[in-house]
């Protein structure tokens, strides 16, 4: 049997020009966006064996934030813990559903709203902290303390370059886009 070469030489040259057009498969390790969502993954299912089925990391983040500050509003906490404004107005329904906090008036402005662990909120987030430190060491635990230190602050670096992207009028108008 004959092949294409032989056959054609067009046809020869047409397929070599095809397959100099074929990319090669990418190397995903070097993908940042690849190893953040496998790192999720990994958190997601750590979070859901070790700390709680019901309670996601974003509603934990929420009820630390209100631990650490009582009494303020949505969109602070939704900024404090990175949360955009659709995603924390669900977070903050599905507590207050549970009864795990309120959404009172402010008495300083009766025009603003603000949030407030309930008991048990704060009863629930006492048990959770302890479960999400070790989840926090399981995950962690193929690192040294120096490369936690440094791959903590890397991806805290990251993060907040990321929120900047989100969100350019937060940045100062003098400072470029990363």
């Amino acid at each position: 049997m004959m092949s294409c070469r032989e056959q054609d030489p067009q046809c020869y040259e047409h397929w070599r020009e095809e397959q100099e057009l074929i990319v090669p498969a990418l190397d995903l390790s070097t993908h940042p966006g690849h190893l953040a969502r496998r790192l999720q993954q990994a958190h997601t299912l750590l979070w859901t064996t070790i700390v709680s089925e019901d309670v996601t990391s974003p509603q934990f983040a929420v009820l630390n934030t209100l631990v650490g500050e009582d009494g303020l509003d949505q969109r602070t906490v939704g900024e404090r813990v990175g949360l955009d404004r659709s995603t924390i107005a669900e977070v903050v329904r599905r507590l207050a559903a549970r009864g795990l906090l309120d959404k009172v008036r402010d008495a300083r402005d009766g025009r603003r709203a603000v949030l407030r662990l309930t008991g048990e909120g704060t009863a629930l987030h006492r048990r959770l902290s302890g479960r999400t430190a070790r989840m926090n060491q399981i995950f962690l635990a193929p690192l040294s303390p120096q490369e936690r230190s440094t791959f903590l602050e890397l991806l805290q670096r990251v993060s907040d370059a990321a929120e900047e992207l989100r969100d350019p009028a937060a940045r100062p108008p003098d400072e470029p886009a990363p």
